[in-house]
Protein backbone atom coordinates (compact mmCIF):
# COMPACT_ATOMS: atom_id res chain seq x y z
CA UNK A 1 0.00 0.00 0.00
CA UNK A 2 1.62 3.23 -1.39
CA UNK A 3 1.89 6.18 1.65
CA UNK A 4 1.95 9.56 0.63
CA UNK A 5 4.59 12.85 2.30
CA UNK A 6 2.91 14.41 5.24
CA UNK A 7 3.35 17.85 4.91
CA UNK A 8 4.03 17.69 8.79
CA UNK A 9 6.74 15.29 8.21
CA UNK A 10 8.58 17.31 5.33
CA UNK A 11 8.21 20.50 7.41
CA UNK A 12 10.16 18.81 10.24
CA UNK A 13 12.22 17.08 7.95
CA UNK A 14 13.48 20.40 5.80
CA UNK A 15 13.93 22.33 9.68
CA UNK A 16 16.28 19.43 10.27
CA UNK A 17 18.11 19.72 7.12
CA UNK A 18 18.54 23.91 7.25
CA UNK A 19 19.58 23.78 11.03
CA UNK A 20 21.74 20.36 11.12
CA UNK A 21 20.39 20.18 14.92
CA UNK A 22 17.22 18.79 16.17
CA UNK A 23 17.01 21.56 19.10
CA UNK A 24 16.59 23.99 16.88
CA UNK A 25 15.06 22.52 14.40
CA UNK A 26 12.10 21.90 16.99
CA UNK A 27 12.16 25.51 18.07
CA UNK A 28 11.85 26.69 14.16
CA UNK A 29 8.52 24.94 13.41
CA UNK A 30 7.18 25.29 17.28
CA UNK A 31 7.34 21.12 18.64
CA UNK A 32 9.27 19.36 20.99
CA UNK A 33 12.59 17.73 20.09
CA UNK A 34 11.16 14.35 20.69
CA UNK A 35 8.31 15.33 18.13
CA UNK A 36 10.40 16.05 15.74
CA UNK A 37 12.79 12.89 15.94
CA UNK A 38 9.44 10.96 15.97
CA UNK A 39 8.20 12.82 12.73
CA UNK A 40 11.94 11.99 11.01
CA UNK A 41 11.35 8.82 11.96
CA UNK A 42 8.22 8.13 10.32
CA UNK A 43 9.16 10.05 7.02
CA UNK A 44 12.68 7.60 7.05
CA UNK A 45 10.05 4.49 7.04
CA UNK A 46 8.02 5.76 4.24
CA UNK A 47 11.31 6.85 2.34
CA UNK A 48 12.67 3.47 3.02
CA UNK A 49 15.86 5.19 3.23
CA UNK A 50 17.94 6.78 6.15
CA UNK A 51 17.64 10.64 5.27
CA UNK A 52 20.47 11.78 8.28
CA UNK A 53 23.22 10.33 9.84
CA UNK A 54 23.49 11.25 13.27
CA UNK A 55 26.19 11.71 15.66
CA UNK A 56 26.66 13.03 19.35
CA UNK A 57 28.28 16.15 17.82
CA UNK A 58 26.82 16.21 14.67
CA UNK A 59 23.95 15.56 12.31
CA UNK A 60 24.59 15.27 8.54
CA UNK A 61 22.45 14.58 5.71
CA UNK A 62 22.98 12.16 3.65
CA UNK A 63 22.80 11.53 -0.59
CA UNK A 64 18.65 10.07 -0.11
CA UNK A 65 18.47 13.00 2.23
CA UNK A 66 19.57 15.65 -0.58
CA UNK A 67 17.46 14.11 -3.24
CA UNK A 68 14.59 14.29 -1.25
CA UNK A 69 15.13 17.45 0.11
CA UNK A 70 14.62 19.09 -3.52
CA UNK A 71 10.71 17.93 -3.78
CA UNK A 72 10.44 18.46 -0.22
CA UNK A 73 11.06 22.39 -0.47
CA UNK A 74 8.63 21.82 -3.71
CA UNK A 75 5.50 20.22 -2.17
CA UNK A 76 5.91 22.83 0.78
CA UNK A 77 6.43 25.83 -1.36
CA UNK A 78 3.36 24.47 -3.21
CA UNK A 79 1.24 24.05 -0.58
CA UNK A 80 2.06 27.74 1.02
CA UNK A 81 1.23 28.84 -2.68
CA UNK A 82 -2.36 26.93 -2.12
CA UNK A 83 -2.95 28.47 0.89
CA UNK A 84 -2.10 31.43 0.29
CA UNK A 85 -4.22 31.52 -3.02
CA UNK A 86 -7.12 30.71 -0.50
CA UNK A 87 -6.16 33.39 1.90
CA UNK A 88 -5.13 36.52 -0.48
CA UNK A 89 -8.47 38.22 0.05
CA UNK A 90 -7.42 38.70 3.58
CA UNK A 91 -3.55 40.27 2.59
CA UNK A 92 -4.07 43.71 1.54
CA UNK A 93 -2.44 47.13 3.12
CA UNK A 94 1.02 48.07 3.69
CA UNK A 95 3.60 46.35 6.01
CA UNK A 96 6.24 48.43 7.11
CA UNK A 97 9.51 45.66 7.36
CA UNK A 98 12.62 46.38 9.12
CA UNK A 99 15.86 44.85 8.14
CA UNK A 100 19.47 45.05 9.01
CA UNK A 101 20.95 46.15 5.70
CA UNK A 102 23.04 42.66 4.97
CA UNK A 103 19.60 40.31 4.65
CA UNK A 104 17.89 43.52 3.05
CA UNK A 105 20.74 43.54 -0.04
CA UNK A 106 20.92 39.85 -0.43
CA UNK A 107 18.36 37.35 1.22
CA UNK A 108 15.36 39.30 1.34
CA UNK A 109 14.88 40.08 -1.90
CA UNK A 110 13.72 37.02 -3.53
CA UNK A 111 11.30 35.96 -0.21
CA UNK A 112 9.59 39.78 -1.02
CA UNK A 113 9.43 39.16 -4.62
CA UNK A 114 8.34 35.92 -4.26
CA UNK A 115 5.85 36.92 -1.17
CA UNK A 116 4.65 40.01 -3.48
CA UNK A 117 3.97 37.40 -6.58
CA UNK A 118 1.64 35.99 -4.05
CA UNK A 119 -0.06 38.96 -2.57
CA UNK A 120 -0.16 41.86 -4.90
CA UNK A 121 -2.03 44.01 -2.76
CA UNK A 122 0.09 44.22 -0.29
CA UNK A 123 2.99 46.98 -0.29
CA UNK A 124 5.79 47.25 0.91
CA UNK A 125 7.87 49.92 3.08
CA UNK A 126 11.71 48.71 4.33
CA UNK A 127 13.77 50.20 6.72
CA UNK A 128 17.23 49.22 7.26
CA UNK A 129 18.39 49.27 10.33
CA UNK A 130 20.34 47.68 13.18
CA UNK A 131 18.62 44.77 15.02
CA UNK A 132 19.07 47.37 18.41
CA UNK A 133 17.47 50.37 16.35
CA UNK A 134 14.45 48.20 14.84
CA UNK A 135 13.22 47.01 18.11
CA UNK A 136 12.40 50.00 19.64
CA UNK A 137 10.88 51.62 16.20
CA UNK A 138 8.30 48.65 16.61
CA UNK A 139 7.62 49.15 20.09
CA UNK A 140 7.16 52.40 19.22
CA UNK A 141 4.77 51.66 16.36
CA UNK A 142 6.93 53.18 13.45
CA UNK A 143 7.05 49.50 11.68
CA UNK A 144 5.27 46.72 12.26
CA UNK A 145 7.90 43.63 11.89
CA UNK A 146 11.28 43.34 11.79
CA UNK A 147 14.00 40.52 11.18
CA UNK A 148 16.60 40.56 13.91
CA UNK A 149 19.59 39.14 14.71
CA UNK A 150 20.74 38.08 18.33
CA UNK A 151 23.40 35.83 20.11
CA UNK A 152 22.44 32.46 20.12
CA UNK A 153 22.11 32.12 23.84
CA UNK A 154 20.15 35.64 23.59
CA UNK A 155 17.50 34.90 21.27
CA UNK A 156 14.28 37.33 21.22
CA UNK A 157 11.14 37.03 19.12
CA UNK A 158 9.88 34.03 16.74
CA UNK A 159 12.72 31.68 15.87
CA UNK A 160 13.54 31.85 11.63
CA UNK A 161 16.92 30.36 11.55
CA UNK A 162 20.78 30.06 13.06
CA UNK A 163 23.47 31.68 11.09
CA UNK A 164 27.11 30.39 10.94
CA UNK A 165 29.38 33.23 10.89
CA UNK A 166 32.74 33.14 8.92
CA UNK A 167 35.83 35.25 8.86
CA UNK A 168 36.17 36.76 4.51
CA UNK A 169 38.96 38.49 3.05
CA UNK A 170 39.79 39.51 -0.44
CA UNK A 171 41.22 36.49 -2.47
CA UNK A 172 44.34 37.63 -2.59
CA UNK A 173 44.47 38.80 1.27
CA UNK A 174 47.55 37.88 3.55
CA UNK A 175 47.50 38.38 6.87
CA UNK A 176 50.45 39.52 8.98
CA UNK A 177 49.89 38.54 12.35
CA UNK A 178 52.20 40.92 13.68
CA UNK A 179 50.24 43.35 12.86
CA UNK A 180 46.62 45.18 14.26
CA UNK A 181 44.10 43.08 11.95
CA UNK A 182 42.05 45.55 10.18
CA UNK A 183 38.20 45.40 10.44
CA UNK A 184 35.26 46.01 7.90
CA UNK A 185 32.11 45.90 10.51
CA UNK A 186 28.64 46.66 11.12
CA UNK A 187 28.78 49.78 14.05
CA UNK A 188 27.99 49.19 17.72
CA UNK A 189 24.86 47.16 18.32
CA UNK A 190 25.32 44.80 15.68
CA UNK A 191 24.89 41.21 16.98
CA UNK A 192 27.82 39.99 14.05
CA UNK A 193 30.39 43.02 14.76
CA UNK A 194 29.64 41.95 18.68
CA UNK A 195 30.47 38.23 17.88
CA UNK A 196 33.85 38.61 15.94
CA UNK A 197 35.42 41.27 18.45
CA UNK A 198 34.60 38.59 20.93
CA UNK A 199 36.19 35.82 19.30
CA UNK A 200 39.46 37.77 18.84
CA UNK A 201 39.66 39.51 22.46
CA UNK A 202 39.13 35.73 23.91
CA UNK A 203 42.98 35.13 21.55
CA UNK A 204 44.45 38.11 22.67
CA UNK A 205 44.80 39.24 19.05
CA UNK A 206 44.74 43.52 18.43
CA UNK A 207 42.65 45.03 16.19
CA UNK A 208 41.27 48.10 14.65
CA UNK A 209 38.23 49.10 12.82
CA UNK A 210 39.15 50.35 9.37
CA UNK A 211 35.28 50.97 8.81
CA UNK A 212 32.11 51.06 10.14
CA UNK A 213 29.00 51.37 7.86
CA UNK A 214 25.82 50.12 7.94
CA UNK A 215 26.27 49.95 4.14
CA UNK A 216 27.28 45.91 3.67
CA UNK A 217 28.09 46.78 -0.54
CA UNK A 218 30.43 49.35 1.14
CA UNK A 219 31.82 46.77 3.66
CA UNK A 220 32.06 44.44 0.79
CA UNK A 221 34.57 46.80 -1.58
CA UNK A 222 36.78 47.36 1.55
CA UNK A 223 37.08 43.94 2.18
CA UNK A 224 37.35 42.85 -1.76
CA UNK A 225 40.60 46.04 -1.56
CA UNK A 226 42.60 44.47 0.64
CA UNK A 227 42.56 46.78 3.39
CA UNK A 228 40.43 44.93 6.02
CA UNK A 229 38.82 41.73 6.64
CA UNK A 230 35.37 41.23 7.76
CA UNK A 231 32.55 38.65 9.71
CA UNK A 232 30.22 37.78 7.45
CA UNK A 233 26.80 35.28 7.74
CA UNK A 234 27.02 32.21 5.83
CA UNK A 235 24.09 33.02 3.83
CA UNK A 236 25.05 36.47 2.52
CA UNK A 237 28.92 35.91 1.43
CA UNK A 238 29.56 36.49 -2.07
CA UNK A 239 31.54 34.46 -4.37
CA UNK A 240 34.11 37.33 -4.79
CA UNK A 241 35.28 37.01 -1.23
CA UNK A 242 37.30 34.10 0.27
CA UNK A 243 36.81 32.35 4.14
CA UNK A 244 39.16 32.43 6.16
CA UNK A 245 38.16 30.27 8.90
CA UNK A 246 40.75 27.84 10.51
CA UNK A 247 44.02 30.19 9.16
CA UNK A 248 46.69 31.21 12.32
CA UNK A 249 44.74 34.00 13.94
CA UNK A 250 41.39 33.63 13.05
CA UNK A 251 39.57 32.30 16.00
CA UNK A 252 36.19 29.67 15.49
CA UNK A 253 32.78 32.03 15.77
CA UNK A 254 29.89 31.22 17.36
CA UNK A 255 26.26 30.95 15.29
CA UNK A 256 23.61 33.85 15.56
CA UNK A 257 20.03 33.50 15.60
CA UNK A 258 17.49 35.36 13.60
CA UNK A 259 14.53 36.15 14.57
CA UNK A 260 11.18 37.39 13.76
CA UNK A 261 9.47 40.33 15.40
CA UNK A 262 5.83 41.83 15.41
CA UNK A 263 2.70 42.18 17.87
CA UNK A 264 0.97 38.71 17.34
CA UNK A 265 -1.83 40.16 19.31
CA UNK A 266 -2.58 43.89 17.84
CA UNK A 267 -1.28 43.25 14.50
CA UNK A 268 -3.04 42.91 10.30
CA UNK A 269 -4.22 40.13 8.88
CA UNK A 270 -1.77 40.56 6.37
CA UNK A 271 0.89 41.49 8.39
CA UNK A 272 0.56 37.64 10.15
CA UNK A 273 0.49 36.35 6.91
CA UNK A 274 3.50 37.77 5.78
CA UNK A 275 5.25 36.89 9.33
CA UNK A 276 4.67 33.06 8.50
CA UNK A 277 5.72 33.22 5.38
CA UNK A 278 8.95 34.83 5.93
CA UNK A 279 9.50 32.39 9.01
CA UNK A 280 9.00 29.33 6.39
CA UNK A 281 11.01 31.06 3.72
CA UNK A 282 14.30 31.70 6.08
CA UNK A 283 13.83 28.33 7.44
CA UNK A 284 14.79 26.45 3.94
CA UNK A 285 17.21 28.83 3.14
CA UNK A 286 20.97 27.13 3.02
CA UNK A 287 23.76 28.75 4.46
Amino acid sequence: MQRDLEIDLLRSFVAIAAHRNFTRAAEAIGRTQSAVSLQLKRLEEIAGERLFERSRNSVEITNSGEALLVYANRILSANEAALAHMRRPEAEGLIRFGAPDDYASHLLAPILAGFSAEYPLVEFQLTCESSIDLVPMLERGKIDILLGTHRSDQVKGRIARYESLHWVAAPDYVDDPDQRLSLALFPNGCAVREAGLRALEQIERPWRIACSTRSVNLIEQTVLNGSAVSVMEASIIPESLRILDGHPGFPPLPEIAMSVHYNKAACAPHVAIFADYLVGELGRVRG
